[in-house]
C-alpha cells in the first residue's frame, strides 16, 4: 500500500493564567478580544474577521500575509463551526485553512478551562490533517503556543488593569 499525502497529527498544550475561567472564555467568545490577541502584533493585513459565538455558529477570517515569508502577498483565510461550548468551561471548534483559495489543512480544536487556587488552567488539543503544502503539525504547535501567549497578554492585562 502507497503512503498518502495526507499528515495526520495530535497535540496538546497547557497554559496557566491569572486570571478567572469567565475572563478567559471572554477572550474567545467577544469579537473585539478575540481579534485582539488573534490578530494583534501581526505584519499581516486583516481583511475580514467575523465571529458568531453560538454552536452552529463561526469565525472567519482572511489576511493578506506580509513580507518576509514565502508566501508573502498570498491570502491566508480561516474557516470554522463551533461544535460545542460550555460557558466558561469548553469550547470545541472545527476549522479548516486555505491559502488563495486552496485549503491546505483541517483540524478539530478543543479549549478547556479549569479554575484553579491562582485563576485559570487552559488545555488546548488539537487535532489535524495536514495536505499536500500544509504548514505542517509542528507550525501549527508553534502558532498555538504564540497565539496562547498573546491570550496570557489580552486576559492577564484586563485582570491588571482592573
Amino acid at each position: 500500500m502507497e503512503k498518502t499525502a495526507t499528515v495526520h497529527s495530535t497535540f496538546t498544550l497547557e497554559r496557566s493564567f491569572k486570571a478567572t475561567p469567565e475572563r478567559v472564555f471572554a477572550a474567545f467568545s467577544e469579537p473585539a478580544s478575540k481579534r485582539r490577541w488573534n490578530y494583534s502584533g501581526e505584519k499581516h493585513e486583516v481583511l475580514h474577521h467575523e465571529l458568531d459565538f453560538r454552536v452552529g455558529g463561526g469565525e472567519r477570517s482572511a489576511m493578506k500575509l506580509g513580507p518576509g515569508l514565502p508566501v508573502s502577498g498570498m491570502t491566508l483565510t480561516m474557516d470554522s463551526v463551533f461544535e460545542d461550548i460550555v460557558q466558561n468551561e469548553r469550547i470545541v471548534w472545527a476549522y479548516r485553512m486555505a491559502m488563495d483559495g486552496r485549503t491546505f489543512s483541517a483540524s478539530l480544536a478543543t479549549v478547556e478551562l479549569v479554575k484553579t487556587s491562582t485563576g485559570t488552567d487552559l488545555f488546548l488539543t488539537h487535532q489535524g490533517a495536514y495536505y499536500e503544502g500544509a504548514d505542517g503539525p509542528e507550525m501549527r504547535k508553534g502558532g498555538w503556543t504564540e497565539l496562547l501567549e498573546k491570550l496570557a497578554k489580552e486576559v492577564e492585562k484586563t485582570v491588571q488593569s482592573s
